[in-house]
């Protein structure tokens, strides 16, 4: 008697197939004897545009990774629904060894912009994995002052979020523009003021090209802000470089970020 086989390509209710589980959980085993079937279709998307190579590279799975990528038919650079590839989302949860397997493939773009302008450098520097960040930095085609759709550098967020050694990471760079401001005119420098960064601030003044007194749209200087949000070692460093505070209108507003 013949049993009919089960449909490997077969998805459930959400779009998943048997093999985005498998490399979603990080399960080898199951998806090493999956691939290996000859009608599997390796890089099938979920209805969100996800595929397996995407969801073993968000999770961390780098040995999922790297049975994925040795199968036929595997496209390392095929992004989701948001434009986000698997390179993206390992630099976006700070998975260094599933990024560093991702960058050997010739075919994987580690500097593809998502729908919002964001690449895996700027999430890697945004959450502070140095790692992740000196190995995207280690490519001569990843752009290391590549805004996002609102102006937003990597340094910029690094700087906003007092991720120290990622800073100095990016302030190596002599093509990393320390003055880029966002596109309501922010700087790095500013946010970091802001929020009392001291030790980025002063990594960031150490920048021979770095403007310390540079306004946002409002008229209001790093100064301004470090006085405003009463953080006095930052504003003893800005002072050292006697700068001032000045306000080009007198409307009083809370600094939020642009998303």
């Amino acid at each position: 008697m013949e049993v009919e086989g089960c449909g490997i390509n077969q998805e459930d209710c959400v779009g998943n197939t048997p093999l985005v589980w498998a490399a979603s959980n990080g399960h080898k085993g199951v998806v090493k004897i999956l691939v290996e079937q000859g009608d599997v279709i390796p890089d099938k998307p979920d209805r969100n545009g996800q595929t397996p190579l995407v969801y073993a590279a968000q999770n961390g799975h780098e040995g999922v990774v790297k049975i994925l990528l040795g199968r036929d038919g595997v496209t390392p650079d095929k992004p989701n629904k948001y434009g986000r590839t698997a390179i993206f989302y390992g630099a976006r949860n700070g998975h260094e060894g599933v990024v560093k397997t991702l960058l050997e493939c010739d075919d994987a773009s580690p500097d593809k912009q998502d729908m919002y302008g964001q690449t895996p450098l700027l999430w890697a520097a945004w959450k502070g994995y140095e790692g992740v960040v000196k190995a995207l930095l280690g490519r001569e085609d990843v752009n290391p002052n590549k805004p996002d759709m609102f102006g937003q550098t990597p340094l910029f967020w690094a700087a906003r979020y007092g991720h120290e050694g990622v800073v100095e990471k990016l302030l190596e760079r002599e093509d990393v523009n320390p003055n880029k401001p966002n596109i309501a005119d922010q700087t790095p420098l500013l946010w970091a003021a802001a929020n009392g960064h001291e030790r980025v601030v002063k990594a960031l003044l150490r920048r021979d090209d770095i403007d310390p007194d540079k306004p946002d749209s409002d008229g209001r200087t790093p100064l301004w802000w470090a006085t405003w949000w009463n953080h006095p070692a930052v504003v003893t460093l800005l002072q050292s470089r006697g700068l001032h505070v000045w306000l080009r209108i007198s409307i009083i507003f809370i600094p939020i970020a642009v998303f």
